[in-house]
């Protein structure tokens, strides 16, 4: 084996890895309860590979919650290439995080409960998304769209108040109106 190659068997254990997240993901779309017979079904593997992945319930929470982050976190950089600042940063919040917040709620129910369990949420999670809104306020700034010293966190606690609107309600009118708001909040010459 060279270098830098990559087994069979390891591979097919990230697939399986992967796999197992995405049904898990899927799962906690609409309920917080994780059935670990449920998401194998759906990820094509045995039970038993779920838990050697992931011994306990809190720990595919965990783990799914982290790979929902990072993905929020890593399409950053390429909305921020496509489009203005100000566009991407209400393409990331509306298109990404809000959507997120309304499609996730069984999720944020079960992380709830694992985090109870497990302590507290990953510190790593959390400083993503406070860089992640670092990127897109450096990028307005730089563009002269919002004024400086605006802080990351104080901005992502504003928006965690969007967890509390109604998925089948009129959340998408209601977040544009909160977006205007923060937005005219956070602009230059105020």
């Amino acid at each position: 084996m060279t270098t830098g190659s990559v087994s069979a068997r390891r591979a097919d254990t990230r697939r399986n890895h992967e796999r197992i997240l995405v049904a898990a993901a899927e799962s906690l779309t609409g309920s917080d309860e994780v059935s670990f017979n449920a998401i194998a079904k759906e990820a094509g593997v045995g039970v038993g590979t779920v838990y050697r992945h992931f011994p306990t319930p809190a720990a595919l929470i965990l783990a799914v919650y982290q790979r929902e982050v990072r993905h929020l976190v890593e399409v950053v950089p390429s909305l921020l290439d496509r489009h203005a600042p100000e566009e991407a940063f209400r393409i990331w919040i509306f298109d990404y995080l809000v959507h997120y917040m309304m499609t996730k709620r069984g999720l944020v129910k079960a992380l709830a409960a694992a985090t109870a369990c497990q302590g507290e949420l990953p510190a790593e999670a959390y400083e993503a998304m406070k860089d992640a809104m670092s990127s897109l306020l450096k990028a307005n700034v730089e563009a002269g769209t919002v004024r400086e010293g605006l802080d990351p966190e104080t901005l992502l606690s504003g928006l965690y108040g969007l967890f509390h609107l109604d998925p089948r309600g009129d959340w998408r009118s209601r977040t544009e109106r909160l977006l205007d708001l923060l937005w005219r909040g956070m602009s230059v010459g105020r």
